[in-house]
């Protein structure tokens, strides 16, 4: 198998398992908001959402935010207000 192929499936088993706040939230990575700003605008605790960060930079394997929105973008995970 070509390795880019494997490179993208092994991000597509890792971007699925998101839950819908996830998603959600990584979205608000992805336009740059901070924690706090992130748990300003979805109304939760800034530690919530620290929470949620840190299982989603666990399920992509992910170092960093910056990373996790690189893996969800291979993934064709379309960032809200892109431009492509």
């Amino acid at each position: 198998m070509d390795k880019s192929l494997e490179k993208t499936e092994t991000c597509r088993q890792r971007v699925e398992p998101l839950t819908a706040r996830e998603r959600e939230i990584l979205q608000l990575i992805a336009r740059g908001l901070t924690d706090a700003q992130i748990a300003a605008s979805l109304y939760l605790e800034r530690c919530t959402v620290s929470n949620h960060v840190s299982r989603i930079l666990g399920k992509l394997g992910a170092p960093n935010r910056t990373a996790a929105v690189y893996v969800a973008i291979q993934d064709g995970f379309e960032i809200a207000g892109s431009r492509g």
